[in-house]
């Protein structure tokens, strides 16, 4: 039908306000306001995570979570320390024996005219009383003093920083400031608990005698160490060899499921852990495996599986420990380190033909979701896989892998090199890589 001239005049009038009240209402709908600009300080949620994170570090460098009830109480450890000049007994631990046992001096914490006598020579390195002043002074990465009222040392604890800080050695060898998250290839930890002057805890828990404890702890070596022993009481490999694995680094696992070289737990379920039955802090831990008598006889013998000591002073430091922790980004490499065109050669062979990227995905360079593989996956005995409750072994994140070459690779140290590592893959999976392709695999590993 057609329309008069008047109907379409009233439709087209109509459209028009139509189209006016739609607009009205656009205008009426509430625009999201963009991004904040504001100074992250003055942003109440960044604070708060500054805050959260301040916390952690605080913990992670300085915290001792009533540890000295153990290393100081029980062990002596700060009286071996002292020496028996300083009312302790023996020689004592000087400055130069610390250094030479991979303790390391936190720097910044030294006052300038400690700095300008260190310097030029005026301090005495070979004397146990400058190791005091030292715990005095707050100075010792990973040991904490604690003095009497008479400024005497009477007891001693320890941090998460003893065995996941070193220092840059800007001052010295040794000497420097903090690298938090960095594994200390250099502490030789086994040799500090095997001076101490009294085992008879670790007697009582191995039911041997201690002398034997002594060759047990002194069998670790630098940068090593054995938290399965007071689990499982296995002090040695199957090969003779000692039972211990290398301190790994605590940095670049955001994003990381498991924590540790067989995945045992989460990071804060090892901070739990380390923290009560390796450091010797006052806390808490709950882990019904432990109560397998068969799998972990000297934990079940001792209750380790539901452990609740009076005045924990762990379990609330767990949360900041965590973020600081997630924050520790792995260091990137020094530009000079590797070469570059290799490098991004082997980053094409990572990602295809060397199949290294099937279980290092980028960029965790480990596999998002679950972590772990059996002995066999990847070519190895499984002692050490064995003691853990997952029975296999985690895909180790190759980020910073650069700052912990010392001591060798895989959980225990087996490969001296990068190129032993690579030579293992190449036979355990057949990839038949010639010497180049080897070559340009190891720089890009260093450049990550």
């Amino acid at each position: 039908m057609r329309r008069s001239a008047s109907t379409r005049f009233l439709l087209a009038a109509l459209g028009a306000v139509s189209m006016v009240l739609s607009l009205v209402a656009i205008s009426c709908i509430p625009v999201p306001s963009p991004p904040s600009t504001s100074n992250p300080v003055e942003d109440p949620f960044m604070a708060d995570v500054a805050k959260m994170v301040d916390e952690g570090r605080s913990a992670f460098r300085h915290a001792t979570f009533g540890s000295e009830v153990f290393w100081g109480d029980t062990l002596g450890l700060h009286r071996t320390l002292a020496g028996e000049e300083n009312g302790g007994v023996g020689a004592g631990v000087s400055p130069a024996a610390a250094l030479a046992l991979g303790l390391k001096v936190d720097v910044d914490a030294l006052p300038e005219a400690v700095r300008t006598a260190l310097a030029a020579g005026e301090v005495d390195l070979e004397s146990a009383a400058t190791t005091l002043d030292l715990l005095r002074l707050d100075a010792v990465v990973g040991v904490k003093g604690i003095f009497d009222d008479e400024d005497r040392l009477m007891s001693v604890g320890i941090n998460c920083a003893l065995c996941h800080s070193i220092v840059d050695n800007s001052f010295a060898t040794g000497i420097g400031q903090r690298l938090d998250g960095w594994a200390n290839r250099d502490l030789n930890v086994g040799a500090i608990m095997a001076s101490v002057p009294d085992v008879d805890i670790f007697v009582e828990l191995l039911g041997v005698d201690a002398d034997t404890v002594r060759t047990v702890l002194n069998s670790w070596g630098p940068g090593k160490f054995d938290a399965s022993l007071l689990i499982d009481g296995q002090a040695f490999h199957p090969d003779g060899g000692s039972a211990a694995v290398l301190i790994p680094p605590a940095f670049g696992l955001a994003g990381v499921n498991l924590a540790t070289w067989t995945g045992w737990g989460s990071v804060p379920y090892w901070n739990a852990f380390v923290g009560n039955l390796e450091m010797g802090g006052r806390g808490t831990l709950i882990d019904d495996r432990l109560n397998d008598a068969d799998a972990f006889p000297v934990a079940a013998a001792n209750g380790f599986g539901n452990l609740r000591r009076a005045n924990d002073r762990l379990t609330p430091a767990l949360a900041t420990l965590h973020l600081y922790q997630m924050a520790l980004r792995a260091p990137e490499p020094p530009a000079d380190s590797f070469d570059a065109d290799a490098a991004a050669r082997g980053a094409q062979l990572f990602n295809s033909s060397a199949r290294c990227a099937k279980c290092h995905v980028p960029p965790l360079y480990t596999e998002p979701g679950l972590n772990l593989h059996t002995a066999a996956e990847i070519g190895i005995d499984d002692f050490q896989a064995s003691r853990s409750p997952t029975g296999r072994y985690r895909t180790a994140p190759l980020k910073g892998l650069w700052t912990h070459t010392k001591g060798g690779f895989y959980h225990d140290g087996r490969f001296d090199t990068l190129a032993d590592v690579v030579d293992h893959y190449d036979g355990h999976f057949d990839l038949q890589l010639n010497d180049e392709q080897k070559s340009d695999l190891i720089q890009f590993l260093m450049s990550l």
